[in-house]
């Protein structure tokens, strides 16, 4: 199925009379396992770390470094050339290429003997899925107005929480009966059929900005208005900050568990994924349903509550790391995950609001790449520096030490969101000056 759909526009701009119909509904649904299999795919090296280690011979340092660094080059790169096509484009069809090329990498990492190999499959990896989150976030944008936008971006950003709570415990079991090759072979096969399903059974929804495809604002124009939005800067600032402990934990967190608590890689995916994914459905659902409510009387309240939830993490994470009791440190893990998640959903939304249309996906390439390149090399990186540095110091517990150093990156990025929050509204007033087609803001 091709070319856009014929729904009519709502008064409000929304691109719909009702954000929820079953075709909004349904596109949700798909894009949001897509989601969820992206998150997979970079995610399952965390699990086989030990497997891959013991069978390639790669230190902590080189496999933080193939983990963030080789990951994010490729990835925030290419994410604003993607996004430039997104904004003129049909946003289903490059969501759908990148999906089954990045599916295809996944299975070829199934495949690698050297660390070269993995390091390459890697990249290609994050070239492909840079294709991912900028055009499903306008996507999404134009399936559902101001008011629906909340939940909806938060409930795509919950694909990570699915990945977590179904996805990786799969792959865990998987890779310690199969192999840890075995589970890249089935989540790249996944990953092609969802793209196929995505390419023939999505229509591209109609763009709520009447301009046409050749008026798309440049790239110097988009740049310009980010420039005067204060907020966008805090913005990419808190998010930076977040990341850094978001991927830290992502990367490390089942290595942890294994080497400070003794669990087997099955145990470690079948703990980890599990709580963190159901805690992190929660929070980012939950989160952008609040948001979005609460934002109706207050718009600031899109980064006031994810401001909220960091805050709370930072203790949560800290019980996880320093207890030696496990089911007390994987009631941290839950509840940092729960409260950190909040942020998700709200953010983006904050982001679709404080620019035209026309911007959208270019916007959020734009945050993303600010976003990737702190934390994704940051934290990974730093973290199995860290670990071996200290190990001769510390052994196994090195890894606890050094991920409590990236726990108090979140504190700092709730002060920046509280920072963003104050200089919301005259963002959102505005955007709306530029494009009064978009209807009234959250």
């Amino acid at each position: 199925m091709s070319g856009e759909s014929a729904r009519p526009s709502a008064p409000d701009g929304s691109g719909a009379g009702s954000d929820w119909t079953p075709m909004s509904v349904y596109t949700l649904a798909v894009v949001t396992v897509i989601y969820a299999l992206s998150f997979l795919d970079r995610s399952i090296l965390s699990i086989v770390l030990p497997l891959i280690k013991k069978e390639l011979h790669i230190s902590d340092t080189m496999l933080g470094l193939i983990t963030g660094f080789a990951f994010v080059l490729l990835y925030s790169g290419l994410g604003v050339p993607i996004a430039r096509f997104a904004d003129r484009g049909n946003r289903r069809n490059i969501l759908a290429l990148g999906c089954a090329a990045w599916s295809l990498m996944t299975v070829l990492t199934g495949a690698v003997t050297n660390v070269v190999q993995l390091a390459l499959t890697r990249f290609l990896m994050c070239a492909a899925e840079a294709a991912g989150i900028a055009p499903t976030t306008a996507l999404l944008s134009d399936r559902f107005g101001p008011k629906g936008r909340p939940l909806a971006l938060s409930i795509i950003t919950s694909g990570s929480g699915l990945a977590a709570l179904l996805m990786l415990p799969a792959a865990g079991f998987i890779a310690q009966h199969y192999g840890w090759r075995s589970a890249y072979f089935v989540a790249g096969a996944f990953g092609m059929g969802m793209a196929t399903l995505l390419f023939l059974t999505v229509p591209e929804p109609v763009r709520q900005d009447k301009a046409s495809k050749a008026e798309a604002p440049s790239f110097a124009t988009v740049w310009t208005w980010l420039r005067t939005c204060r907020s966008f800067g805090l913005m990419c600032a808190a998010g930076a900050f977040l990341a850094v402990t978001t991927y830290a934990t992502i990367t490390w967190t089942p290595t942890f568990l294994m080497r400070v608590h003794g669990l087997t890689p099955g145990e470690a995916a079948s703990a980890y994924g599990p709580i963190r994914g159901l805690s992190s459905i929660i929070g980012v659902i939950g989160g952008g349903a609040l948001a979005g409510w609460a934002a109706r009387r207050d718009p600031r309240w899109l980064l006031l509550l994810p401001a909220i939830g960091a805050a709370i993490s930072v203790p949560a994470e800290l019980l996880f790391l320093l207890s030696d009791n496990l089911p007390l440190a994987l009631s941290g893990l839950a509840l940092a995950s729960l409260a950190g998640a909040m942020h998700f959903g709200p953010s983006y939304a904050a982001m679709a609001a404080i620019v035209p249309p026309s911007m959208r996906a270019t916007t959020a390439a734009i945050f993303l790449f600010c976003v990737n390149m702190v934390g994704q090399i940051v934290g990974p990186l730093a973290i199995g520096w860290l670990n071996d540095r200290w190990a001769g110091l510390y052994g196994d517990e090195a890894v606890r030490y050094s991920m409590i150093l990236a726990t108090f990156c979140v504190a700092i990025a709730a002060v920046l969101m509280v920072l963003a929050s104050l200089r919301l509204r005259e963002d959102l007033d505005a955007a709306k000056t530029f494009a009064p087609q978009e209807g009234p803001t959250p």
